[in-house]
């Protein structure tokens, strides 16, 4: 089946999309509840638990192409959601797999658009707190007061493709949108839509060390779960990111891909380490600036506008901003749920020996002779 194909969709504005982020619980659970079909008029129990239920859970708005396409793809049990499907190399849930079809489908990339690309729990809100402040540093200067980032979780700022604007099989009026518009998406390279793999829009990938990713990624779907699924445990998610099977994984394949884009045009996309920018954040920081084609002048670094976007944009800002303690995304996900530590070398809390040495050697093997290490 030609992904090409699709039925007619419903339109969202941005203006309707930002507003759905807003909406509070019970708002969002009557809209979660009028969603679904009723087995009959009677109000019942199982009506009741589905207002309970997070939308990130529902599989909502899946095409019949959708529907056939699943049916021929290879399945596993998933982190959170029930299943996962293997498309195009990489492993989706239903509802994310409806969402990357239509992305594909719909998305016309502009010669302006900056993407920021990473796997799940590598850094994402953190990069695009970043780009943000540095792309809109003339618009809001002063990082201490009225900033966007600071009453606005950077998921809504820099809105996901897939997993935000095309969720659900809607397709987004980017009429709103000012050039360079920013997008996040976690899609590998061999699945972005047609229109921005030809086009000369910008990529800026960001990747951490499996050992730290994997830790953080069992911790936040551990934290999506409910308390009826209970916590799945180590040893039962390492053996399935081992074998690839975790969100957007293998997570090698994916590092690789957007590696060696990076060495043929690396006018075009940027591959950054997470530990790199921990570790030198202000060069790096300038490195990105110099890519995205707007460096700091003289006059900027002198009075401190480098270490500002530093200070606004680090985990510890971040982290305790009462918007990103007490929000959610309109799907259900807490903010809060985005962090966690942040820490390069966390996860020899948590890993034995022998697991390290298993991440170590599976890296070492599928990384070798390409020039890229942790």
């Amino acid at each position: 089946m030609s992904t090409a194909q699709s039925c007619p969709l419903p339109t969202v504005s941005l203006s309707k999309y930002l507003e759905e982020e807003g909406q509070n619980k019970n708002a969002e659970s009557q809209l979660l509840k009028s969603s679904l079909p009723a087995e009959n008029d009677c109000h019942t129990q199982a009506e009741d638990s589905v207002s309970d239920v997070p939308k990130y859970l529902l599989e909502l708005g899946l095409t019949p192409e959708c529907k056939q396409l699943i049916s021929s793809l290879p399945a596993e049990k998933g982190w959170v959601a029930n299943l996962l499907h293997q498309y195009q190399g990489f492993w989706h849930t239903t509802r994310q797999l409806q969402a990357v079809l239509t992305c594909q489908n719909h998305f016309q990339a502009q010669e302006t658009d900056i993407l920021l690309v990473t796997t799940p729990k590598s850094g994402t809100t953190w990069l695009k707190a970043i780009v943000f402040a540095l792309m809109n540093r003339v618009k809001y200067p002063n990082t201490d007061n009225n900033h966007p980032l600071l009453s606005e979780n950077p998921h809504i700022l820099v809105p996901f493709l897939e997993y935000g604007l095309y969720i659900d099989s809607q397709v987004p009026n980017f009429t709103t949108f000012t050039s360079p518009r920013l997008f996040g998406t976690h899609l590998p390279l061999v699945s972005l839509p047609e229109s921005a793999k030809n086009s000369s829009c910008k990529l800026v990938y960001l990747c951490r060390n499996p050992k730290d990713t994997f830790v953080s990624l069992w911790h936040f779907t551990n934290k999506l779960r409910t308390k009826d699924m209970g916590s799945n445990s180590l040893e039962e998610t390492f053996d399935k990111f081992t074998r690839g099977v975790s969100l957007y994984g293998p997570f090698w394949d994916h590092v690789l891909g957007y590696w060696k884009e990076s060495l043929e045009n690396p006018e075009r996309v940027l591959f950054l380490k997470y530990e790199e920018m921990k570790e030198q954040p202000k060069l790096q920081l300038m490195k990105l600036a110099q890519f995205l084609g707007c460096p700091f002048s003289n006059e900027e670094e002198t009075r401190g506008a480098v270490d500002g976007i530093q200070k606004l944009c680090s985990f510890e800002n971040l982290s305790n901003l009462e918007v990103n303690k007490t929000g959610k995304l309109a799907s259900g996900e807490e903010y809060k749920a985005f962090f966690r530590r942040g820490e390069v070398g966390d996860a020899k809390n948590h890993l034995t020996p022998q697991m390290i040495e298993k991440l170590d050697q599976i890296t070492e093997q599928k990384l070798h002779g390409y020039g890229l290490k942790f």
